[in-house]
Order: structure tokens, then sequence, then C-alpha cells
């Protein structure tokens, strides 16, 4: 270790932002990863292996830290966390995002000093808008499925546990890069380049939609939150999204334009016929990716609009990407490697559309 580094902590640090914040830091910093599973990128970081639903686990990591590296710990930044959209397991997000929150906690309170403990949250965690309002940080907390139910009793207790350590809890919009790497657009995309029923069809308000932000721009923002982290309020909640909410029809027909598709228009169906659709789509073997549960259903009216005073006012954090414009770079992505970028995305490619493109290019 270099002995002008100080120690950076991140845990989940194989995923796709903890990846992006070793690359970031790694020539700042000392950073030591926690996770499950192996880094490509070793030489950035000191690899631990971690697992957050035990005591056990977390505790023997953080006890190599502190015989390693001494007991001055600079950022932490916590992306561990359960995700899923596929079902809903409730015991799984308190035995990793909260109770796993709490263990790390607990663990650094042993440490002599913690620059700052950094938290991912969600901006779902708020109550949805109607067009024409913002959500600020101070917006009514109303979440409506287990992840971000998951983050709100995570935010209590980091309230409660972080003692003198400086906290930020950062709700953050939906992320993306380049190369998409978002499972709602993903998706999205998908179905309209395969010419799919779904696509045409939305059971909720199409003037409504979601935020988004580029992970280029997330990083920035935990960087300007770890420069500043003398200057914070302990706790310090930010949200940090694009200030620009594309709606469901116009995202449908951006990447219908974009792929010039001819005659394309989005029909309102019932919530009821949706949910049946999504529910037998969910059980005939011949859905590989169904990616439409029938709860999500009842969330297709939700509308989010940012206010990102706080984060421009106090951090100086500013978003550099839209989606909108971000997304003829996806879709060019797309159009010159498909099973690439379906393989980029985690999606499956129908058999008929691969014989398609390996005979296209032929």
């Amino acid at each position: 270790m270099a002995k002008d580094k100080k120690i950076m902590l991140i845990t989940g640090a194989s995923g796709r932002i903890g990846k992006l914040c070793v690359h970031r830091f790694a020539d700042e910093y000392q950073v030591v990863g926690f996770d499950r599973h192996e880094h490509q990128h070793e030489k950035d970081m000191v690899h631990i292996n971690m697992d957050m639903s035990s005591d056990e686990s977390v505790s023997d990591a953080l006890n190599q830290v502190k015989n390693r590296f001494g007991s001055d710990m600079g950022p932490v930044i916590h992306l561990a966390a359960y995700y899923t959209f596929s079902d809903q397991k409730a015991e799984l997000y308190d035995a990793i995002t909260v109770q796993g929150t709490r263990r790390l906690l607990e663990g650094l309170q042993d440490f002599n000093s913690v620059d700052q403990f950094m938290f991912s949250s969600t901006l779902l965690v708020h109550k949805s808008c109607q067009i024409g309002e913002t959500i600020n940080e101070d917006s009514p907390i109303e979440p409506k499925w287990d992840y971000p139910k998951s983050k709100v009793k995570t935010e209590k207790i980091i309230n409660d546990f972080h003692g003198d350590i400086p906290a930020v809890i950062m709700r953050i919009a939906g992320c993306y890069d380049d190369n998409c790497h978002s499972i709602p657009i993903a998706h999205n995309i998908q179905r309209i380049y395969q010419h799919e029923l779904d696509a045409h069809l939305y059971p909720g308000d199409t003037s409504h939609g979601n935020p988004f932000l580029h992970l280029d721009d997330l990083v920035n923002s935990i960087k300007l939150t770890i420069q500043k982290r003398n200057e914070l309020p302990n706790p310090f909640v930010v949200i940090i999204g694009e200030d620009k909410t594309m709606s469901y029809k116009d995202l449908q027909y951006t990447i219908e334009q974009i792929l010039e598709h001819k005659d394309f228009h989005v029909f309102r169906v019932p919530k009821w016929l949706a949910k049946e659709g999504a529910w037998v789509e969910s059980k005939l073997p011949f859905f590989d990716d169904n990616f439409i549960q029938p709860w999500m259903v009842d969330m297709a009216d939700d509308h989010y609009a940012l206010d990102i005073t706080r984060a421009k006012e106090v951090l100086g954090w500013t978003p550099k990407h839209y989606v909108k414009t971000s997304l003829p770079v996806m879709m060019q992505l797309l159009k010159s490697d498909p099973a690439l970028w379906y393989e980029e995305n985690g999606l499956i490619m129908p058999k008929h559309l691969k014989k398609h493109i390996e005979a296209h290019a032929k």
C-alpha cells in the first residue's frame, strides 16, 4: 500500500457501479473491495470476500482491513444490496440490504475514524407525483415494492447506527450507460427491436415517466460528495438524477424512430388485461424473457420528476447526460453487434432473430 493513500472501502465492488468507482478512485485511494465475487480490476484494489447476510463474514472482513491497513478508514461507499425484478423475497432484502448495513455500521464503529459512510438508496422511496410537480428530498416517503421498502428501512438503520460517522444517503435514479445496462430500457428496446405486440401496449398513462441517470454522472456525484465531506450536514440526504423526465410514450417513439420502424403506435390497455397477460407469459415455457410481472402493472401510472436543487447548490453537481440523447448511442451499439448487445444486457435473443441476423450478415 502506498503510504500517502487513505483507505477507501467499497461494498459490492464487482457490480457495475462498484467497478466504475474502483477505476475512478484507485489513483487517489487504496481501494478495498468487499464482495462475494472476484473483481476484474484486481490490480486496482484489494479484494476481500464478504457476505452481507452473515455477522461472522462482515466482522471477519472488517478485521482483515484493520489488521492489514490499520484503524483509520477513509470514505466507505456502500453499494452492496439485494435487488431483483423477477420475484419478491422480503427475507433477502432484510438479511442483505437492511441487516447487512447494520452489521457494517456496527463494525465500523470499532475503527479509530471513518471519513464518510455513503449509502446508495433510490428515488423510489418517494411517493410518485403529478405532471407539473417535482420531488425533492423532503417529499413524502411512500415506497411501493420490496426494493424501495428495504431502502427506507436501511435509511432508518443508518440514522440509528451511524453515530459519529458522517453519513450520506444518495437517493439515486435508475442508472444506465452508453451500452444501456438498464433493465427497463433494455427490455423496451428489445420489445420494439423484435416487433413484439407488447411494445405497442401499455397499462398506464403514457405521458408519465421516470427519470434516469448516466453512470458517469453518478460517479461524478460520488466524487463531489467525498470532496465536500467536511462541509456537509450529518446525515446528508440528496437526490441524484436527471432533472428532465422522459415520458413512456416519448421513450418508445424515440426508440422506434432510431430503429426506423414504420407505423408504430402505443395503445393503452386495461390493467386487468395487462396483469392476465403478464401472468400467462410468466407461466408459459416459450416466453424465455418475460420481464413484466403482474405486480408491476399497478405502478404503470406512477410519475417521477426531480428537483435536484440540493445536489446543484450543495455539491455543485449537475447531470451531463440525458437519456434521450444517449439512446442513439445505445441503439448504434445494438445495430453494430446485436448478439453482443443482448449478452451485455442479459437478454435472450429468440432463435428466429438470431438466424435472421446471421443470414443477413452473410
